[in-house]
């Protein structure tokens, strides 16, 4: 058996881990504390082995052993928690991965994104994530840099926001974004640690960036909801982090991925992706 074992084990990471075969894979995941239930969809019963790990101390004893390395947890101000403390000896992985963000694009005004583009972090989670890539790639590990925009999937959707009556449909003429769904994220890391390409990074995104009242108008048509009236950004009361979401346009570019690994996404765009999750909520509810 071989061994994934995973810095932060989250929502990709799970999704990751229910992508893997059972057969061939082990996945080992640190938290920060044992959880009691998944606050994003996710169960607690997914396959992953958890241990409790906490910035500063040592890396767990699986860590040294694992054929493959995921680093998901958010940076600090010093960069990764986890490459901080990055063993100097006695690492057995042939396979290293770092989620990292498109945000380190910056604005494009709607232009393309491409993992050769120059990276022109503009708010401070982006510079964060700036250097910790710089100390992945500048690491001793077969690291590879995976650069996702809005993550969605089951639980954690606008279909999840409609219901919960959190969504809100900003209107900034010309803004667009890129999402993905996650198993789209799992299905690349899996093709990524089949054929290694150290230091390489990838975009994953679907084909569509586009606004995001144009999903949330989709989302409400299938749960049979009004669609949310339209508010202007420039009157809008937002909060910190939303301003400086819509402060930013871009589209990412999945070429890539396609070219390189051989990608083909499950949910090209959001419609397939919201209409997957809405159908599968659906068949559990209903069944008896």
């Amino acid at each position: 058996m071989k061994l994934l074992f995973v810095f932060g084990a989250g929502y990709s990471a799970t999704a990751l881990a229910r992508q893997m075969d059972p057969a061939e894979w082990n996945v080992t995941g640190t938290s920060r504390a044992m959880p009691q239930s998944d606050s994003v969809g996710m169960d607690i019963h997914a396959p992953i082995e958890r241990v409790q790990w906490l910035p500063g101390m040592p890396w767990p004893d699986a860590a040294y052993s694992a054929d493959a390395l995921l680093f998901s947890i958010p940076p600090g101000e010093e960069g990764d928690y986890a490459l901080n403390l990055l063993p100097k000896t006695g690492i057995k992985a042939r396979w290293a991965g770092y989620l990292s963000t498109t945000g380190v694009y910056g604005d494009l005004a709607g232009g393309w994104a491409f993992e050769d583009n120059p990276v022109r972090p503009q708010s401070l989670q982006a510079h964060k994530r700036v250097l910790a890539e710089r100390q992945a790639l500048a690491s001793a590990l077969p690291m590879h840099i995976f650069r996702l925009p809005g993550i969605y999937g089951p639980g954690r959707s606008a279909l999840d926001r409609l219901r919960e009556g959190r969504a809100q449909a900003l209107v900034k003429p010309g803004h667009v974004f890129s999402r993905v769904h996650v198993a789209d994220i799992a299905g690349t890391l899996l093709r990524s640690i089949a054929s290694p390409n150290p230091g390489r990074i990838y975009n994953v995104a679907d084909d569509c960036p586009c606004a995001q009242s144009r999903v949330l108008n989709h989302a409400a048509d299938l749960l049979g909801l009004p669609r949310p009236e339209e508010v202007p950004f420039a009157k809008a009361e937002l909060s910190h982090g939303t301003h400086r979401f819509y402060a930013e346009s871009r589209r990412i570019s999945n070429a890539r991925i396609k070219a390189e690994l051989g990608m083909s996404l499950q949910f090209p765009d959001y419609i397939a992706g919201l209409n997957a999750i809405h159908s599968t909520r659906s068949s559990v509810s209903e069944s008896p």
